[in-house]
């Protein structure tokens, strides 16, 4: 099965609540990583730069949350005032709702990994 599908399906079985919130992070991902592929890895939607053996993105429904996975420390870093008082583990972004995605932070994540030149991520 082709990444492509594989994400479909994914989406096709997130609970219908999240699903518009998880279909537009996706379409965001799209858009924003130009010279990247979607993949499957994990168990969930992941985002390689051509070139590269491990993602730098990716994005999971959770049980309790939606989870954006940023995986590059150094863009971390550049927006940590941005990304203070977000619900965040190591590499992830935790939004308990649909509604609390903050596409517009997610945007300027996406953006700023695909402006970077390649660097490693986290493990």
């Amino acid at each position: 099965m082709a990444a492509t599908d594989e994400v479909d399906a994914y989406l096709a079985q997130a609970p219908e609540a999240r699903r518009e919130a998880l279909t537009r992070l996706r379409e965001l991902c799209l858009a924003e990583l130009t010279g990247f592929e979607e993949v499957m890895a994990y168990g969930m939607p992941a985002y390689v730069r051509a070139g590269a053996e491990a993602g730098e993105i990716a994005w999971a429904n959770q049980k309790q949350y939606i989870s954006f996975y940023l995986l590059r420390t150094d863009i971390r870093d550049a927006f940590a005032d941005r990304l203070a008082g977000h619900d965040m583990g190591k590499a992830c972004l935790r939004f308990r709702r649909p509604s609390a995605v903050d596409f517009t932070l997610l945007r300027d994540l996406l953006h700023a990994t695909a402006s970077a030149a390649p660097g490693p991520v986290c493990t």
